[in-house]
């Protein structure tokens, strides 16, 4: 099989000039000619801790907005921190370091994605409003500005009522699973509050900060259903992380169906772009764009052969992150891509896709490496996630080496 990819790199395979934005986008142009038709694009990445992705994914985010007119980046971040962002990212209001830590990801605050928000907000500067590429979250946890828009709209509005939020403050750093409750009283709270609301931004009118706060309030709704749901595999729909990549499928949607001219770039681990399952047979955020847009969705995978990134050790949210090694090895398709042929390229999965043929290994078992937050202390080179790669993905980014994203300065917060 290491000879079959080899081949069929070499026929299909474009060599990336560069990986850092600015560069001249020639090499990019016959990954515009596959995406052309896609309402909706994946970028994934094997691990949240590699610079090299990022640099690739923002280069990329380059050329999709200025030579394809994509509208919106949705980040696998918090939805409700995400809006400041935006605001940044559409009118240069705050400072994108201070936005990225109240995102509450660790992955996000570097140097890297702050150098991606200031090229969207210079970009959108003089466009007019209906032009500007937006910046959303897609993720319901975390969520403590939605709890502060919706006390203070309430304090505004309703006085007498306001004290009900501050049964929702617990959401602010709840993540999914943490608060389990299965008499959904939670939820429940979430969903009074939510309709409290919207019976005074009614009163109100459209516009202004009651339409703020009512779009606060269902991520409120969102992110209790999220962060008081089961673990347990066997919950199925029911469980955690199927409703998280649901959701997060959900907010991509919206901005796609809002509006019939969007083009949507999603940024998010490979296990969520995917077109099929990760973990415990979750269906990946992927998945479901596919089953509602069918070919409208392109999924590119960011893979790379061997080098070094950040995650976390263990399952402590508190510790810092760590510089983790790893080689080429050989029991990944990493390996024999690294073998095959070298060197950073793309190649579009579904140019050639064959059940038979040249094409065969794209339709065969493979294991790629999988990397999150956190890592396992001592076996993290172990981690690796089956696929398939045509149905997994219709494109794969190579880059050779990976070395650490560089992370923001604490004293930045």
């Amino acid at each position: 099989m290491p000879d079959d990819i080899a081949r069929w790199l070499n026929e299909h395979a474009n060599p990336l000039s560069a990986l850092t934005p600015g560069a001249p986008v020639a090499d990019l142009k016959p990954l515009g000619e596959a995406m052309r038709g896609a309402r909706i694009v994946g970028l994934g990445e094997s691990t949240h801790g590699t610079s090299e992705f990022f640099r690739l994914k923002h280069r990329i985010v380059e050329f999709l907005v200025r030579e394809e007119g994509f509208t919106a980046l949705a980040m696998e971040a918090s939805e409700s921190a995400a809006r400041a962002l935006d605001a940044y990212v559409r009118y240069g209001a705050g400072s994108p370091e201070r936005l990225f830590a109240r995102l509450g990801f660790w992955t996000w605050r570097t140097r890297e994605m702050v150098d991606l928000v200031e090229w969207l907000r210079a970009h959108n500067r003089d466009l007019p409003e209906g032009r500007r590429v937006r910046f959303v979250g897609t993720d319901p946890q975390l969520c403590a500005d939605s709890v502060e828009a919706v006390a203070a709209f309430l304090r505004r509005t309703a006085p007498d009522q306001a004290g009900r939020a501050g049964a929702l403050a617990v959401l602010a750093r709840a993540r999914p699973g943490s608060l389990p409750d299965p008499d959904r009283a939670l939820m429940r709270r979430a969903e009074e509050i939510a309709r409290l609301v919207a019976d005074h931004a009614g009163r109100s009118g459209p516009g202004g900060d009651a339409d703020e706060a009512l779009e606060h309030a269902r991520i409120l709704v969102r992110a209790a259903d999220l962060v008081t749901r089961p673990f347990e595999a066997s919950a199925g729909e029911d469980a955690v992380y199927t409703a998280r990549d649901r959701y997060m499928a959900e907010a991509v949607a919206r901005l796609v169906d809002d509006n019939p001219g969007a083009r949507v770039m999603v940024w998010a681990h490979n296990g969520h772009i995917t077109k099929g399952t990760y973990g415990d047979q979750v269906p990946a955020l992927g998945s479901r764009l596919r089953e509602r847009y069918g070919d409208a969705y392109y999924a590119l995978a960011l893979l790379f052969g061997k080098g070094s990134f950040l995650a976390r050790r263990g399952n402590d949210l508190q510790r810092p992150p760590a510089r983790h090694r790893i080689g080429t090895g050989l029991r990944s398709l990493e390996a024999r891509l690294t073998h095959a042929l070298p060197g950073d390229y793309y190649a579009d999965l579904r140019a050639a896709s064959s059940p038979t043929g040249t094409a065969s290994w794209l339709h065969a078992p493979h294991a790629q490496r999988s990397f999150g937050a956190n890592v396992q202390r001592f076996l993290y080179r172990l981690n690796t996630a089956p696929l398939v790669p045509a149905e997994d993905y219709d494109g794969i980014a190579f880059v050779a080496r990976s070395t650490c994203s560089h992370l923001l300065p604490p004293a930045e917060d």
